[in-house]
């Protein structure tokens, strides 16, 4: 394939896409989605051909890593079936979120359909906080998942975990202790506005890296680090462990001026920013567009011109984003 770069009106260069392959997931995480969920009509979600075909034609824009998120992505039916094709596109990096509930049976086939990386989802080590955090989720299956990742011969696995002030919090430190256990990396995140939610009130939950980072240095000494995955994360390690520690900070440290990824949601929408209502409908030119993907090409290049500067997420707990995290794509 012909290789060109996306470039934005900012100078950016766009390499890494997130393909959300579905809205639908096993687990109703309290500040993913509301707990009564109505989901998308199947004829408006992408069909797995399609989704198939909007990598091909980014990859050959010059796009390098590609993460399939959800909605929990391992719920969609033939999944694998997408992975072994996007596997042969020749990416730098190819990798997918995941609530690991899935895991226990599907690592091993994702590792031989190509998958390189996977990020799990972890919230908290304690079956009844984990089972209030997504209501649905069992924590002896994730951690079951995270094994079976290991065994599967996974190298990249990376933990994320959504710190919650006076929520899951006080469990930073025993979660870095998994971790290096584990042998595995792990994120801590900032929580996003994305939703209307009623569970807890964001304003007075927002947890900032700054202030986990204190938590973590009253237990290990962090060293900063410039390795990078490509995505929004800083991170740290550690003298005494090989495993990385990263901060996701969309409140407190964003990372727009170096923001090099876009969305497209299942439904076909192009994101070009995760806290903004810029978007492009991909699915009316994909199915308008049938045989050749140059109109589609074309699209995806005009649209770099709507990526904005910056997000602006509020520290109140505002909602400036009223589609939910797994309408957006993780």
């Amino acid at each position: 394939m012909s290789q060109s770069k996306l470039t934005d009106r900012f100078g950016r260069t766009v390499n890494y896409v997130r393909l959300s392959v579905t809205d639908r997931c096993d687990f109703r995480c309290v500040y993913c989605m509301a707990e009564e969920m109505t989901f998308l009509p199947r004829q408006q979600v992408l069909t797995l051909e399609e989704i198939a075909r909007i990598a091909r034609t980014f990859v050959s824009l010059g796009t390098e890593k590609i993460r399939l998120t959800g909605g929990e992505p391992l719920v969609r039916k033939d999944i694998i079936e997408l992975v072994r094709e996007i596997g042969t596109y020749g990416l730098r990096d190819f990798a997918m979120t995941t609530n690991g509930s899935q895991l226990p049976t599907m690592a091993e086939p994702l590792r031989k359909a190509g998958l390189k990386r996977l990020n799990i989802s972890l919230d908290s080590l304690d079956p009844i906080k984990f089972a209030s955090i997504t209501r649905t989720g069992k924590l002896s299956r994730v951690l079951e998942g995270i094994d079976a990742a290991r065994e599967a011969g996974f190298k990249g696995i990376k933990l994320n975990t959504v710190v919650m002030k006076g929520g899951n919090d006080y469990e930073v430190p025993d979660l870095i202790e998994f971790a290096r256990k584990k042998n595995v990396d792990i994120t801590f995140i900032e929580e996003m506005p994305l939703g209307d939610i009623s569970e807890h009130d964001r304003g007075k939950s927002l947890c900032t890296s700054d202030e986990v980072r204190d938590i973590v240095c009253q237990h290990h000494e962090l060293i900063p680090t410039p390795e990078d995955s490509g995505g929004p994360a800083r991170y740290y390690r550690m003298s005494d462990s090989p495993i990385k520690v990263g901060f996701i900070s969309p409140h407190s440290h964003n990372f727009c001026s170096t923001c090099n990824r876009v969305r497209v949601t299942v439904e076909g929408r192009l994101l070009l920013c995760l806290g903004n209502e810029h978007s492009v409908d991909l699915r009316r030119v994909l199915r308008g567009y049938p045989v050749t993907d140059d109109k589609l090409r074309q699209t995806i290049i005009d649209s770099m011109d709507l990526k904005p500067e910056r997000h602006h997420f509020s520290t109140n707990g505002d909602v400036q984003i009223l589609r939910f995290m797994n309408m957006t794509g993780g």
